[in-house]
């Protein structure tokens, strides 16, 4: 009983269980050949249908539930939304199975934006069960193993559709399969007892504890009893004697702030954290360019299906899928090898990458080759990872871990806010329901505006900062020549 209390306690544990989760929540064979899959005669629904009525309803339930979702993923600590991101993904997939109407396809896309805009549960929770000091190791698990989720779903979808070893309708059955088993990891998980907002750490028990640390000398077996004593919300800070129940709830009573003054709180942090010129021009980069990126990524099997209209290429959509998200990890991951000074070049960066993001978009929209295609959509993929990976880091490099996460949140809303508003004017039937190379041409016409905005304003910052070099410089030699003058 101590080893398996002593095993829960661990850091390991708990960040093995939300890999496992997340894993097995990712690994989706049908994604790549849902356009097929909708359009073909599983569903008979037609590419109309699904470009302009289906699809829009995905932007417009991620945009409505975010911020309930993330106050709530705080309140409840972070594990209910877990479950309840894994039931909605189960459910989502038990109607693309078991449904065939436009209406129940609409409910579909409903429920799976309320899976997306629950992703803030599963990158929050591993920040409220272990140490600070785990915290680069454990993100870099759980982000990994998504993407590998995403890889290996890819490459399963393209062996399975390649050799017709299953039917469209047979891979969803073996994706709720793995849901299943996503969902008993989810519901394993450890329950944190604070979180980054409502239920924060005050700084007498954060000191008790930090003191605690540094009398241990970093053994092993005594950092499993740090993690123990983490869950407790009252120990050794208390002056009164008082025993460990009353404690606990005292500090509970104490931690659990009002929604009122958390909202207040994270209202004077954005205002402070976005005061910072350099962080504005990062973040306004992050929301234009991924809102542009989703409605890119979301849409393009419907170019591919216009590009090539029969059935034999689509079948390639899973490698194509599986390829891009490998390169796209490579590029991030290269970026942490380069010695470049982005504070300096990075908005001309931006402004460059972007450039060659446009000219992927616009080739990838006029040409009509199905293999060109898939090329430039894998180049424009690597060139938005990369140049989000940069924002991420550098935005990241100076924040706390709660303004870490409310600026991240904060950039997300507006690239939602941004698509939403693309979305219901351009795709969306009800306004100017867009065929989709139009929506294509203006995609692509947006990243070239980013790319003219940016290189402006990095060509701006560049020569700014060579002209204060220049004067500083000068300031030195003038200052030399004094001291020179004074020595005789």
């Amino acid at each position: 009983m101590e080893s398996v209390k002593r095993l829960s306690s661990d850091w390991r544990y708990p960040t093995t269980l939300l890999c496992v989760y997340g894993f097995f929540s990712t690994v989706k064979p049908l994604e790549p050949f849902l356009i097929p899959f909708l359009t073909g005669p599983d569903k008979n629904l037609t590419t109309e249908q699904v470009n302009n009525q289906i699809f829009p309803v995905w932007t417009y339930s991620y945009l409505s539930v975010l911020v309930p979702v993330f106050l709530l993923t705080d309140w409840l600590r972070y594990k209910p939304v877990v479950v309840f991101q894994c039931v909605m993904l189960f459910i989502t997939t038990a109607l693309l199975r078991w449904t065939e109407s436009v209406p129940a396809m609409q409910a579909m896309q409903f429920c799976y934006g309320v899976v997306t805009a629950s992703d803030v549960a599963y990158f929050s929770y591993i920040y409220s069960v272990v140490d600070l000091k785990r915290y680069r190791k454990a993100t870099s698990y759980s982000r990994s193993v998504q993407l590998l989720g995403y890889t290996v779903g890819s490459v399963l979808g393209q062996l399975l559709v390649s050799f017709n070893l299953m039917s469209y309708n047979n891979i969803l059955v073996f994706t709720l399969v793995l849901t299943a088993i996503a969902l008993v990891a989810s519901c394993l998980l450890p329950m944190p007892q604070r979180s980054m907002f409502f239920h924060r750490k005050h700084s007498g028990q954060r000191a008790s504890e930090e003191g605690a640390k540094r009398h241990r000398g970093g053994s092993e077996d005594e950092e499993h009893d740090s993690q123990t004593s983490n869950t407790s919300l009252g120990d050794k800070g208390d002056k009164k004697g008082q025993g460990v129940k009353e404690d606990e709830d005292s500090e509970e009573i104490k931690g659990a702030a009002s929604c009122s003054q958390v909202v207040l709180q994270l209202w004077r942090d954005f205002r402070q954290c976005y005061s910072s010129r350099q962080l504005l021009y990062w973040s306004v980069w992050w929301a234009m360019a991924t809102c542009g990126y989703n409605q890119t990524v979301n849409y393009v099997q419907v170019l591919w299906e216009h590009v090539q209209p029969s059935q034999n290429f689509s079948i390639y959509n899973g490698g194509v899928e599986a390829a891009s998200n490998l390169l796209s990890a490579a590029t991030a991951y290269g970026i942490g090898f380069t010695e470049v000074r982005w504070e300096q070049w990075g908005e001309l960066a931006l402004g460059g990458f972007s450039g060659l993001g446009a000219a992927a978009l616009f080739l990838m929209t006029f040409t009509g080759n199905i293999w060109v295609c898939y090329t430039t959509y894998t180049i424009f993929k690597c060139l938005y990872m990369l140049l989000i990976t940069i924002a991420m880091y550098q935005i990241a490099a100076d924040l706390s871990m709660e303004r870490y996460a409310l600026v991240f949140g904060a950039n997300n809303f507006g690239a939602l806010l941004l698509q939403t508003i693309i979305t219901s004017v351009v795709v969306d039937s009800g306004a100017l329901g867009l065929p989709i190379i139009p929506q294509f041409i203006i995609y692509a016409s947006y990243f070239s505006a980013i790319s003219v905005v940016f290189l402006l304003r990095g060509i701006f910052s560049v020569c700014k900062a060579q002209r204060i070099k220049k004067e500083q410089s000068s300031l030195n030699g003038k200052q030399s020549e004094i001291c020179e003058e004074h020595k005789f």
